[in-house]
């Protein structure tokens, strides 16, 4: 007898979880907040990236909370990738529960909390939030994107909603503002960013870059080095619901959970402007 597949979920279904799914992130992201930086343990994966209870923390509040809420649906952590039974062919979650673990081992503020839902190989639902900057985006592909700025104290406070849209790319002459990483460069990116002559570098950790890529901040990301699927499928679905696109380097769509050996994503760019990266294909 076969195993029963995991549902697909659509867009109504998507849109009826955006709320609770924002809650476990942000409860979440209060875990991380209350670790004591300066005592916490760090320890290193296999591949050399650190690891701190504070990633665990979180972690096990979003497979407790994603159990809780819709335990049929399957979850890819960073942090539990043994588990994982690919590909998925319906819907899943892809999560890193704390995204710039280096950024948060150094003391500072832009690391992140990212949650997609996954469906058809599409990232169709992403929440990033940035505990330490008290600022969330979320958006579900087709419905459109909102950056939430919380209070004093989440959970109690309301939080300002606010919907966000991407940029249309400078015009003819004027610098394009390039999302760069603080803590990864590669020599393709700078090629890249080279070509766009009076490019302005913003320097930015973790997927902060794809949120205010959404927001209309910043032109473009491009990443043109292998980064981890769970590092943008949220951010991926936030700018695309922001009205923008992501891409690889020749213009073709991403796909998540197929199988790809050590979850790699081999490289991308993130478009604030859909027609810019019609345009570059």
């Amino acid at each position: 007898m076969n195993e029963a597949r995991p549902p697909a979920l659509d867009r109504d279904a998507a849109a009826r979880l955006i709320e609770p799914l924002t809650e476990i992130v942000i409860r979440a992201g209060a875990a991380i907040l209350a670790v004591n930086r300066s005592a916490m343990t760090v320890d290193g994966k296999t591949d050399g990236s650190p690891v701190t209870e504070a990633d665990l923390a979180a972690d096990r509040i979003i497979a407790e909370g994603l159990a809780r809420l819709v335990p049929k649906i399957p979850a890819l952590s960073e942090e539990r990738t043994q588990a994982a039974a690919l590909p998925y062919r319906e819907s899943f979650f892809l999560i890193d529960p704390l995204d710039g673990t280096k950024e948060f081992v150094a003391g500072r503020n832009e690391f992140t909390v990212n949650l997609a839902l996954v469906s058809q190989g599409t990232p169709l639902l992403g929440i990033i939030s940035a505990p330490a900057l008290g600022l969330i985006w979320r958006g579900l592909v087709g419905r459109g994107a909102e950056r939430l700025t919380l209070g004093k104290e989440p959970g109690k406070d309301r939080p300002l909603v606010e919907p966000i849209h991407t940029r249309p790319c400078p015009p003819r002459g004027q610098p394009w503002t390039v999302a760069v990483s603080r803590s990864h460069g590669d020599a393709r990116s700078e090629a890249f960013i080279a070509a766009r002559p009076g490019a302005v570098r913003c320097e930015l950790g973790s997927a902060v870059k794809l949120g205010r890529v959404a927001e209309g901040s910043v032109d473009i990301y491009p990443r043109l080095a292998p980064t981890s699927e769970w590092d943008i499928a949220a951010g991926h679905a936030v700018v695309v619901a922001a009205g923008g696109r992501v891409t690889d380097s020749s213009g073709a769509a991403l796909q998540f959970g197929t199988g790809r050996n050590g979850f790699i994503v081999p490289e991308f760019i993130a478009w604030g402007d859909p027609n810019a990266a019609t345009n570059a294909s």
